[in-house]
């Protein structure tokens, strides 16, 4: 039943994921780079697409396949779903200033970030523009940086132009193909990822956002951050290319752990009210004008009131405070139909336009459409009315808070 509906809502254009649509994120005439996986994903039934200059899968067919199975298992109570995230970019900086000039480069507060802590992160232009979004970990004798793979050619150009005008110590390393990073997600995360940890190893204890180097099924080198991209509990997880496909095939053993592809992830990330890079934020979109501020700290924290980072200046005032902003990033319900990006969003009467869907998609789990976008301040309070202008047509709509359906990151119990 479920499959014949993913089929249709497919055939109906309710679920964007395409051939097409993923094969627009190829950036470049070069050959894909297959991650290590490639062979396994095709012996699953993955279906290859071009993405952020790789090859991998969007969906898998077979019994447990398709974009709304593999959503809907992802958030199912005991179950996670494996996602081959090997394209994003694993970058380890070292030496004494590594704290100092990461600080240059995004806006968060990673000299505060206790070993093994780590954070969301956004790393600007001189514009205060959103270059990408990175989770960064203090990994104790180096900073763990995981950054975009359509994107971490261009980041790493960044920062190497910013390496030649610093005066300190720091160096950065970036591991290319021979680390690769799987995504383990959803509430059965946990007791799958226990099974490749060494005895005593204790995930009650390790909170989100944190992260640690330790074996995986006995191999060296590893590392394993309690983190993700869906709205559920997950950890990433990071091993030598050489053991990915044993690592992997141990993990898919288990019959509580299904492959997923490219389609779900981008449908989980939605309704948990994330961001894509190059959909939602850009190098035109300030961490404000998409509702990310707080990825700054408050009022009254240091990096509000010091600054420091490229672009500070077009975001913050003197005081710590933002600065205005003419639009925001908000959640959009109510359409009867999905709204797809660059769907033009205006207000109730339908005369003015006050903005833009970025992303959108039918919700596997509310069984509606759900999207996001841009509109003008004023029109960005929970609950006004706006009309979405859907192939020619004017939808009634809603504007809504995030996320669409509620998290459920795990928290250490007390």
């Amino acid at each position: 039943m479920i499959k014949s509906a993913a089929s249709t809502l497919l055939r109906q254009g309710k679920i964007s994921t395409s051939r097409r649509a993923f094969a627009a994120a190829a950036t470049s005439d070069e050959p894909l780079v297959k991650t290590a996986l490639y062979d396994l994903h095709k012996e699953l039934g993955g279906d290859m697409v071009p993405f952020a200059g790789y090859e991998l899968p969007v969906l898998y067919k077979g019994e447990n396949g398709g974009v709304m199975k593999e959503h809907l298992w992802c958030r199912e109570d005991g179950k996670a779903s494996l996602f081959d995230v090997s394209h994003m970019g694993q970058i380890r900086w070292h030496g004494n200033d590594r704290t100092a000039f990461i600080e240059k480069l995004v806006v968060g507060d990673i000299a505060s970030l206790p070993a093994g802590s780590g954070c969301l992160s956004l790393i600007t232009n001189a514009q205060g523009g959103i270059i990408d979004d990175t989770v960064i970990t203090n990994a104790g004798d180096y900073i763990y940086m995981v950054v975009n793979g359509a994107t971490k050619f261009g980041d790493m150009k960044h920062f190497k132009e910013q390496l030649e005008q610093f005066d300190g110590d720091v160096s950065m390393e970036y591991l290319e193909e021979s680390m690769q990073l799987f995504a383990v997600q959803g509430p059965g995360a946990a007791e799958a990822v226990k099974k490749l940890l060494p005895d005593g190893f204790d995930l009650t204890s390790m909170a989100f956002m944190t992260g640690t180097d330790t074996t995986l099924d006995g191999i060296k080198g590893c590392r394993i951050t309690r983190c993700g991209y869906t709205g559920e509990d997950g950890f990433e997880i990071a091993m030598p290319a050489e053991h990915a496909v044993s690592i992997a095939s141990k993990l898919i053993s288990d019959s509580t752990v299904n492959p997923t592809g490219l389609g779900a992830r981008d449908s989980l990330r939605l309704e948990a009210g994330l961001c894509l890079y190059g959909n939602d934020i850009d190098a035109n979109t300030t961490p404000t004008e998409a509702a990310l501020g707080w990825t700054m700290g408050g009022p009254k924290s240091r990096r509000r009131l010091e600054g420091g980072f490229i672009g500070a200046e077009n975001i913050l005032k003197p005081d710590g405070k933002f600065k205005a902003i003419s639009r925001k990033r908000v959640g959009i319900m109510g359409m009867k139909a999905p709204a797809r990006d660059h769907t033009e969003i205006y207000d109730a009467s339908g005369e003015n336009k006050i903005g833009e869907v970025t992303s959108g998609t039918f919700s596997p789990c509310l069984k509606k459409p759900i999207a996001m976008g841009y509109v003008e301040k004023d029109a960005s309070k929970a609950g006004t009315e706006v009309l979405l202008k859907i192939r020619g047509k004017m939808q009634k709509a809603e504007v809504t808070k995030m996320p669409f359906v509620e998290s459920r990151y795990y928290r250490v119990p007390e």
